[in-house]
C-alpha cells in the first residue's frame, strides 16, 4: 500500500464496487460477476501501485529521467485546472510502473457481416462499444470465444483511461513512452471525462474530450513558448480516418445487399483490399512515400478493427463551434456542452449536426 492506509482503500472499493458487483450478481449471474470481479481487482492494482509524484521528485534514489517527465505532467496537470478549468483533485497527481506496456486492451467485436458493435452495458458508464480488460490473455480468451460464434474481433491496447473521478487516475508507466506534446494532450483528454460524461454516447464523450485536448494542447503550447502541433501529422492522422470512414460506409452498403455468404465473404475481402490500395495511393500522392500508419494496414482487416475510427473526433467541429459561440471562456462552454448532454439522444444529435454545418 503505497499512498493510503489499508482501511481507506478498502473502504473506497466497497462504496463503488461491492455495491455493483452485488447488482450485477442479481442482474447477469456469474459470468458477469466474474468480469465485474476481474475490473475491480485490476483497479485495486493500480490503487496499490501508486505512489504521489511529489514523494518521488523528492527521492534522490529516483532516476533523473523519470522525474523529469513527472515534472511535466505536474505542470501539465496545473495547467489543466489553472487555465482550462478541469477538475482539481488528486488524478494525475500519483505515478504507477504497472510493469506492463499496457494498462488494459480493449475487445471490439461485429457480426462477419456487419459494421455495427456488439454493445456493453455497465451500470455507470452506459453502453460502449469494446470490453476493457487488464490482461492481454483474458482479452484474447474472450476474442476467442467471439470467433467461435463468427464474430470479427480486434484486441487493442491502451496506454490511459479515465475511471470518470471514481478513483484518483495515476500517470503511468505506459504513458511515459509518449513524447511530451501527446503525454500532455492525454492528461487534458482523461480529465476532460471527469468533467462531463453522458451515459450511451462514444461518440458525444470522445470528441468532446478529443476538443479539450486539442484546444488545451494549443494554448499549453502557446504560454510554454512551444511550436504549434506539426499540421502534416494532424493532415495525416484525418486523411487515413476519412480513408477509413468511407471504407466502412461502403461496407455498410454492401452488407445490406442479398448475396449468398460465399459471394459475400469475397466481396468484404475485396473492400479491404481496396482500402489497402487507396491507402498506397495516399501515401505516395500526399504524403511523400512515408505513411505512418504502414503496419495498421499490412496487419489482417476485419470489420471490427475500423470500430474505433470517428468516435474521437466525428463532433469535434461542433464543439469547437460551441467554444467559438461563448468566445472562448472554458467555464461557459462546459455549461454549454452539459446542456447539449442533456438533451435527449436524438435532439443531441441534431443539435450537434446543425452546429458541425454552421462551423
Amino acid at each position: 500500500m503505497t499512498y493510503r492506509t489499508a482501511h481507506a482503500l478498502i473502504d473506497s472499493l466497497c462504496r463503488h464496487w461491492v455495491p455493483l458487483l452485488a447488482a450485477l450478481l442479481l442482474l447477469g449471474g456469474c459470468t458477469t460477476l466474474d468480469y465485474y470481479s476481474h475490473l475491480a481487482r485490476g483497479q485495486l492494482q493500480l490503487l496499490q501501485a501508486s505512489t504521489p509524484v511529489a514523494a518521488l521528485l523528492r527521492d534522490p534514489q529516483v532516476d533523473p529521467g523519470l522525474q523529469q517527465r513527472l515534472i511535466l505532467t505536474q505542470q501539465a496537470r496545473d495547467f489543466a485546472s489553472a487555465r482550462l478549468g478541469l477538475p482539481d483533485n488528486r488524478s494525475y497527481r500519483l505515478y504507477a510502473d504497472i510493469q506492463r506496456p499496457f494498462v488494459v486492451w480493449n475487445l471490439f467485436a461485429t457480426a462477419e457481416f456487419s459494421v455495427k458493435p456488439e454493445l456493453h452495458c455497465f451500470p455507470i458508464a452506459g453502453c460502449v462499444a469494446y470490453r476493457g480488460y487488464y490482461s492481454q490473455g483474458r482479452g484474447r480468451g474472450a476474442a476467442a470465444l467471439f470467433k467461435q460464434r463468427g464474430f470479427d474481433t480486434y484486441l487493442a491496447g491502451v496506454e490511459a483511461y479515465s475511471t470518470l473521478g471514481w478513483f484518483d487516475d495515476p500517470i503511468l508507466n505506459t504513458m511515459l513512452r509518449w513524447n511530451d506534446e501527446r503525454l500532455v494532450a492525454v492528461i487534458f483528454h482523461e480529465l476532460a471525462h471527469q468533467q462531463l460524461y453522458v451515459a450511451d454516447d462514444t461518440a458525444f464523450n470522445e470528441s468532446f474530450a478529443t476538443f479539450v485536448e486539442r484546444e488545451g494542447l494549443r494554448q499549453w503550447q502557446q504560454a510554454q513558448g512551444l511550436p504549434a502541433t506539426d499540421r502534416d501529422e494532424t493532415r495525416q492522422r484525418e486523411q487515413f480516418s476519412a480513408l477509413v470512414l468511407a471504407s466502412r460506409a461502403r461496407l455498410e452498403q454492401l452488407y445490406a445487399r442479398d448475396l449468398a455468404v460465399d459471394a459475400m465473404r469475397a466481396a468484404k475481402q475485396a473492400e479491404f483490399e481496396r482500402l489497402r490500395q487507396e491507402y498506397r495511393a495516399l501515401r505516395e500522392r500526399e504524403w511523400g512515400g512515408r505513411g505512418r500508419y504502414d503496419a495498421w494496414v499490412a496487419a489482417p482487416l476485419n470489420n471490427a478493427k475500423l470500430l474505433p475510427f470517428g468516435l474521437y473526433d466525428k463532433w469535434v467541429p461542433a464543439f469547437a463551434a460551441v467554444f467559438a459561440e461563448v468566445g472562448a471562456d472554458w467555464p461557459r462552454f462546459y455549461q454549454s456542452v452539459t446542456a447539449l448532454g442533456k438533451l435527449p439522444a436524438e435532439a443531441r444529435t441534431a443539435a450537434l449536426e446543425a452546429l458541425r454545418k454552421a462551423s
